[in-house]
């Protein structure tokens, strides 16, 4: 096997998005996993300015201005996605690399966690809410039932003291 064969096999089996563009943002190569996640064939991509599926693309234009690499979590609300996205120049060959991995079920576990647990901290506020409510109720009664018994007891002690 060759190693260009080897390449392109590890290519097209990456479970990720990977996708290279040029400094003017034309997407040059794509590989089997973003044309599922993107739903578009790969004839319909190629060539294609990469604004037409990214909403901002100044990470890219970052990365490619400061040969840095950049990794950042995003949510594609139109494509119903969260990924985490690794972008990084190729200087030597004019190209500009992306790497997507789709870490959306994680996230929705992760919102579904959130909501679950601000859920559970109303349902026990309200707990102790109730809780208190009774707690006062009972204390009332128990205060207006000591104070007539001592109202009493007093008028008793008043009325042998005066014997």
């Amino acid at each position: 096997m060759s190693d260009r064969t080897l390449w392109e096999t590890l290519w097209d089996l990456d479970p990720n998005c990977l996708f290279v563009v040029n400094p003017q943002m034309e997407i040059k190569v794509i590989n089997p996993a973003f044309t599922a996640l993107f739903q578009a064939p790969a004839t319909e991509v190629i060539g294609k300015n990469a604004a037409l599926f990214f909403d901002d693309m100044s990470d890219f234009q970052i990365a490619w201005e400061q040969e840095i690499t950049i990794t950042r979590e995003k949510s594609f609300a139109r494509y119903g996605t969260y990924l985490r996205l690794v972008i990084f120049p190729l200087k030597q060959e004019e190209l500009i690399a992306c790497i997507m991995v789709n870490l959306t079920q994680e996230h929705e576990h992760d919102l579904q966690v959130t909501r679950l647990k601000e859920e559970l901290l109303t349902n026990v506020n309200q707990v102790i809410d109730k809780q208190m409510s009774i707690a006062q109720q009972i204390a009332g009664l128990l205060g207006e039932t000591t104070a007539e018994a001592k109202i009493s007891l007093l008028k008793i002690r008043n009325m042998l003291d005066e014997d």
